[in-house]
């Protein structure tokens, strides 16, 4: 960030981004946690999960009222104003994680006790691994400004999906082999979903910070690979 005549106008623009990654961290434990948690099948683990979303919401909401503040005081312009709206965008989608995180909680808490086929299971929890290390490194991008790394999380989401997809297929396969399957199955298949959207907010983050450093959108479509929405639709049809 570039510095300004009024230091407090430099403090304030760093608090927003020490808000950002205090966030950032809330919601990587989230995230691990609740992964343990689903292959661990530890019921408390998830509880703690759930419960840690409020603290997320809290501050998110001070990040807001900070913004809007700087905005009311500072009227800021170019970069600055990038750096402001950035955050709120930033902020925004971090929530949007800590929501994914506490839904695949609630989902271990639904499943626990039933059948799992573990192999599955692992599938999700390899997933997850990939979409937290997405996380970390767009959190590592937003606080250097480095937009090198900001692509690179942004091209990764396509392995993201492409693994979904795989998940997507053998957990219907078990559902359709044995209907015992499908309760236990379906929980699992919304907590992958769950874990690809995540990924798809680490990579908003990644434009977003490619936004805030050199103030133009990232140039062509996303490396999406997530075809279960046409599959689905051929399934129906056949």
């Amino acid at each position: 960030m570039p510095e300004h005549t009024v230091a407090s106008f430099d403090v304030e623009l760093q608090g927003l981004r020490s808000a950002i990654m205090e966030m950032g961290g809330v919601a990587e434990k989230m995230l691990s946690e609740a992964t343990s948690a689903l292959v661990r099948r530890d019921v408390e683990l998830a509880r703690v999960v759930v419960e840690m979303d409020s603290r997320l919401d809290q501050i998110q909401r001070e990040i807001e009222e900070r913004a809007v503040l700087i905005i009311a005081k500072r009227q800021p312009m170019a970069v600055d104003l990038r750096e402001v709206i950035s955050a709120i965008r930033i902020a925004s989608d971090i929530e949007r994680i800590g929501d994914m995180a506490k839904n695949i909680g609630k989902r271990t808490l639904a499943v626990s006790g039933q059948f799992e086929p573990q192999k599955v299971v692992l599938g999700v929890n390899r997933m997850s691994d990939m979409v937290l290390a997405q996380l970390k490194d767009v959190l590592d991008a937003y606080s250097q400004n480095n937009v090198a790394v900001a692509l690179d999380v942004w091209e990764r989401d396509g392995a993201t999906d492409a693994l979904y997809t795989s998940l997507f297929r053998e957990l219907l396969t078990y559902m359709m082999e044995d209907p015992r399957n499908i309760t236990f199955c379906t929980h699992l298949l919304f907590t992958a979903k769950n874990v690809e959207r995540i990924g798809d907010h680490t990579t908003n983050i990644a434009e977003t910070v490619h936004y805030l450093v050199t103030g133009q959108t990232i140039a062509g479509e996303r490396p999406k690979k997530d075809r279960t929405s046409t599959e689905s639709v051929r399934g129906a049809d056949a």
